[in-house]
C-alpha cells in the first residue's frame, strides 16, 4: 500500500477566467497517481482559484475549482498554466499568493503565457525564462530584467521553471517528473500518454517543418528509432546519411527540421536519458553505463552528465536511491 503523498507531491494549479482547458488538463493528467504502478508517487493535485464561482474557459464552457488560493500554502509545486491576456496584469491576490508560496520554498512553474504572471510578481527578475515564441519579444520589452530565451522548450532555474507553448507544457511536466522522481516514472507516464518521453529543454520550440509531404519523415523516423536502439554504436553523419539514403547536407538539414536540434545534440540527449535510467534501475558500474549509453569513455560520460545535470553520475545514483 502506498504511503500518503508528502507536500512535495502536492501540486496546486491556478485556474482563472479565460483559461485554456488544454493547459489546465496537462498537469491534471500527468500528476495523478497510478493504481497499476506502485512506483508512481501518490500525487495530490488541487485546482485553485480566487473566485469559487464557475470559471469560464476560452473553449465555451465553464469549470468549477474546488480550492481557493489558501491551498497553495501546502503545495510543493505551484503551476500557472498560461494566462488569458498578456496586456492584463494578474490580480493582486494571485501575485501575493505566488510570492508567499515562493518565499516558503515552493517550486513555481509556468506554461506558455503564464510567464507574464510570474514576471508581474517579480519572480523572474535576474533569471532566464521562456514563453510562447510569439510573445517572447513582448515579455523581454516589458520586463527588461528577465533574460528571455525565445527559442527553447523550457527553462529550469531550480525553484522557478518556465515553459513555452502547448506541447512544451507536457515536456516541462515530464522534465519535472524526471528531475524529482527519476526517468522510469517519467517514461511510464509518457508511455501512458503516448508522447515522447524526453525532449531536452534547449530544443527549439518551433520546428521549421514538422510534417513533410514525401516519405522522408518515415525514413527519418525509422532511422531515429534505430539510432535510439543502437546508442552504443559510434554514429557518424556520413554513415547515418547513407542509411537514410540522403546526402550528408540534406540529412543534417532535414534532421534539424524534423527534430528541432542537431544530430549530435539529439544523440547526446538520448544517451544521457539512457544513462539516467541505468543509474536509477541497475547496479552496473559507471564504466558499463558509459559504454552501453554510447559515450567514448567514462571520463567523457562523467563530464557530459555533470554538465547536463550538475551532479556526478555516482552521486546521482546515490541521491536517487536516498543513500
Amino acid at each position: 500500500m502506498k504511503t500518503p503523498a508528502k507536500n512535495s507531491d502536492l501540486y496546486a494549479v491556478i485556474a482563472f477566467n479565460g483559461i485554456s482547458p488544454f493547459h489546465l488538463s496537462v498537469p491534471c493528467i500527468i500528476f495523478r497517481p497510478d493504481a497499476n504502478n506502485s512506483k508512481v508517487p501518490d500525487f495530490k493535485l488541487k485546482v485553485c482559484a480566487a473566485d469559487p464561482s464557475p470559471i469560464q474557459t476560452n473553449a465555451g464552457y465553464a469549470i468549477h475549482a474546488t480550492h481557493s488560493f489558501a491551498a497553495l500554502k501546502d503545495a510543493g509545486t505551484v503551476i500557472v498554466p498560461s494566462w488569458h491576456d498578456t496586456a492584463e496584469l494578474p490580480p493582486k491576490t494571485l501575485i501575493d499568493a505566488l510570492r508567499k508560496a515562493h518565499q516558503r520554498g515552493a517550486k513555481i512553474v509556468s506554461f506558455c503565457l503564464g510567464s507574464f504572471v510570474l514576471a508581474a510578481a517579480g519572480l523572474l527578475d535576474g533569471r532566464r525564462a521562456t514563453t510562447h515564441w510569439k510573445c517572447a519579444a513582448e515579455l523581454a520589452e516589458r520586463y527588461p530584467l528577465i533574460d528571455v530565451k525565445p527559442d527553447v522548450l523550457y527553462v529550469d532555474e531550480g525553484d522557478i521553471v518556465t515553459s513555452a507553448g502547448c506541447a512544451a507544457a507536457i515536456d516541462c511536466c515530464l522534465h519535472l517528473l524526471r528531475t524529482e522522481h527519476g526517468a522510469e516514472v517519467a517514461n511510464h507516464i509518457a508511455r501512458r500518454m503516448v508522447v515522447s518521453p524526453f525532449r531536452q529543454g534547449g530544443q527549439a520550440q518551433f520546428i521549421e517543418q514538422p510534417v513533410f509531404s514525401s516519405v522522408t519523415p518515415d525514413r527519418l523516423s525509422l532511422l531515429m528509432d534505430w539510432m535510439s536502439q543502437n546508442l552504443d554504436a559510434a554514429h557518424t553523419l556520413d554513415d547515418l546519411a547513407e542509411r537514410a539514403l540522403m546526402s550528408r547536407r540534406t540529412f543534417t538539414r532535414r534532421f534539424r527540421q524534423m527534430a528541432g536540434t542537431t544530430v549530435g545534440e539529439w544523440l547526446l540527449n538520448q544517451r544521457l536519458a539512457l544513462s539516467q535510467r541505468m543509474l536509477e534501475t541497475t547496479d552496473k558500474p559507471i564504466e558499463i553505463v558509459a559504454e552501453t549509453a554510447g559515450f567514448a569513455s567514462p571520463a567523457i560520460f562523467r563530464r557530459s552528465f555533470g554538465q547536463a545535470f550538475g551532479i556526478k553520475p555516482s552521486a546521482y545514483r546515490k541521491e536517487f536511491r536516498g543513500e
